[in-house]
């Protein structure tokens, strides 16, 4: 144990501090300072690699989120200082700024990822879906594909491309609502990242967007099981092809909460899926006489709500 050493004074009776460990104590009333103490070293538990090398403290882990992979500094703002040496600062961080990107490329892309983590927060998705948006819009951009399109379209392309592959059901509507892009921006990005990099996606399964959709519409449990044997018949039907999986989803859950007695209009069920009620009609229609095939007993005719 290393022996105590003198730190200073006891602020309730002037005596002489002591360090012991952990500990900075008054060695005559025994009132305990301070308890806390500094470690240096890493913040995770590592072993020995092949050099026999420890990785030290050195700042936060590398980024994908970054166009710099999270190398660069950042002057902060001191909100005390007297306006001159404020002003003096603001022009610090604007030079800065300009510092950090070498080209137009390296801006284009800084602009791009900043805009992708604002959507995958706006959408609450999680780092996995920022990480892999970013990487698929740095190899949109090597490939040529910004050239005609909008930064802000790409950007919300790759985090609506990066759901497609993930299963995970947003849809266009959805991601246009929270980004700086258009529908058409949107399509057209992908219709490039899908075309030229050849992602990873296949049709959506309506069944995804039940869930959601049945919590929107504030349906009961039994609905949303109900509308989930409708989808899986119109899944092996192959009935929902060059229909919107959304608005199928929309359709199986009507379908489920008349059969039910809830009370959902077509115009209710149709707004959660972001498609036009006639659509919703005819994929209600199908999934009724598919349901009668398969010996379910469900309405056979829609009605004019």
């Amino acid at each position: 144990m290393h022996p105590p050493r003198s730190t200073g004074q006891c602020p309730e009776c002037d005596s002489e501090l002591s360090r012991r460990d952990r500990e900075t104590i008054c060695t005559d009333c025994g009132l305990v300072v301070d308890e806390s103490r500094i470690d240096p070293g890493p913040e995770w538990r590592t072993f020995e690699d092949a050099d026999g090398e420890q990785r030290r403290r050195t700042g936060p882990p590398l980024s994908r989120a970054r166009h710099d992979r999270g190398f660069s500094t950042r002057i902060g703002r001191d909100r005390g200082a007297p306006p001159r040496r404020r002003r003096r600062m603001a022009r610090l961080r604007r030079q800065h700024r300009r510092s950090r990107t070498a080209s137009k490329a390296d801006r284009n892309r800084m602009y791009g990822m900043m805009e992708i983590r604002r959507l995958v927060d706006q959408l609450s998705l999680t780092d996995s879906f920022r990480d892999d948006a970013c990487v698929l819009f740095e190899a949109g951009q090597d490939a040529g594909l910004l050239h005609g399109r909008t930064i802000e379209g790409m950007a919300a392309a790759t985090v609506y491309a990066v759901c497609r592959t993930a299963d995970v059901s947003r849809m266009v509507e959805e991601v246009t609502a929270v980004a700086q892009a258009s529908s058409d921006e949107l399509t057209v990005a992908y219709a490039a990242l899908n075309q030229e990099l050849g992602l990873d996606t296949g049709p959506i399964d309506p069944r995804e967007y039940l869930p959601r959709f049945a919590d929107q519409l504030d349906l009961d449990p039994a609905i949303e099981r109900r509308a989930t044997e409708f989808a899986a018949i119109v899944v092996d039907r192959t009935l929902a092809g060059g229909r919107a999986p959304s608005g199928v989803a929309a359709a199986c859950l009507y379908t489920a909460a008349r059969e039910h007695g809830a009370d959902v209009t077509q115009q209710q069920a149709a707004d959660v899926a972001g498609v036009a009620p006639a659509t919703l009609r005819s994929t209600y229609q199908d999934i009724c006489d598919a349901a009668m095939g398969e010996g379910g007993a469900t309405t056979a005719k829609a009605d004019g709500d």
